[in-house]
């Protein structure tokens, strides 16, 4: 991507410097020695579930639960009734100077070009979230943030959390390699919050009440692929519009989509259960992005009511 030089959004909280480090080892390092439903687990395997909780939004516990045998991994907290925007004690906020946090910067800046745009088009005003970059674990309106947590989006305070660190661990680990797919990674967090403006969210966390939890990941699976789309969507309008995107580009967030299907990385333990899928498989997740990329709009991405 030609991204230097282009408009970064001023909706960012670099909290980095006041981020408690992990430390060496960190949370590999932990799980590795403790293990899950005292199976012992390889760095292979903490690397997988990690990054896959990265690109997932979900806690890596539950993707190492599912890859070891050892059933429902434990999930992040449920929104706690602390304001949203809360600084680490005694830190700063402030705007990113480094490259990484620049590029996400810039990123972001796009996704609000592209949705301001397509919201004024349906008479609507777009509200966008903010991106908070952290390291180690910072405060959310969703309970504690943690690296392991990977990036996610918390409806509370609408904000993306993430730890650009993983991006490394993403490249190293799963073969996902290159901006536009670390790009996608953000575009797809926003994708969520999209749907909670929308509220697409609010009604699929309402079925969980009345569902069980295999009817319930399958509406988990297509909010997911819905999201994937959604961020098809944003590549599609932000290539007309600044034709930064160079050959292989849209490959490379492919392959970051497709490394992250459910499927592939339950298959690093020998055993998929495709009842237990949450995100979708990685033929799902690719063709879901390139549907939004090549059509460019919303109303293709409605994956639930897509066979």
């Amino acid at each position: 991507m030609r991204w230097e030089g282009e408009r970064e959004s001023s909706n960012v909280e670099d909290r980095r410097s006041s981020s408690p480090s992990m430390g060496g080892g960190g949370v590999g390092g932990g799980l590795g020695r403790g293990g899950i439903g005292g199976r012992g687990i390889g760095l292979g395997t903490i690397a997988i579930a990690l990054v896959g909780g990265w690109l997932l939004g979900v806690n890596p516990l539950t993707i190492l639960g599912a890859l070891s045998g050892a059933g429902p991994g434990i999930e992040m907290p449920a929104p706690s009734s602390s304001p949203g925007g809360m600084r680490a004690p005694g830190g700063q906020v402030s705007q990113p100077t480094d490259q990484g946090g620049k590029f996400a910067s810039v990123v972001l800046a796009s996704t609000e070009d592209v949705w301001k745009a397509m919201f004024a088009k349906a008479g609507a005003q777009y509200q966008p979230p903010r991106l908070v970059l952290f390291r180690g674990r910072t405060q959310t309106a969703c309970g504690l943030g943690e690296s392991a947590s990977g990036p996610f989006y918390c409806p509370a305070d609408q904000k993306v959390y993430i730890d650009l660190a993983f991006f490394d661990l993403m490249q190293k680990r799963l073969g996902a390699a290159g901006d536009t797919a670390q790009a996608y990674v953000i575009a797809h967090e926003v994708g969520h919050h999209i749907q909670n403006l929308t509220g697409t969210m609010d009604k699929v966390q309402k079925l969980r009440q009345r569902l069980s939890e295999a009817q319930y990941n399958q509406y988990s699976v297509r909010l997911e692929l819905q999201a994937d789309c959604y961020a098809g969507v944003w590549v599609h309008h932000s290539q007309q519009a600044k034709n930064w995107l160079e050959p292989g580009d849209i490959e490379e967030a492919m392959n970051a989509a497709a490394a992250v299907g459910d499927d592939r990385l339950q298959g690093a333990s020998g055993t998929v259960r495709p009842e237990s899928f949450t995100h979708g498989t990685s033929a799902q997740r690719m063709q879901w992005f390139k549907t939004g990329a090549q059509t460019g709009r919303l109303d293709a991405c409605d994956t639930f009511n897509a066979r």
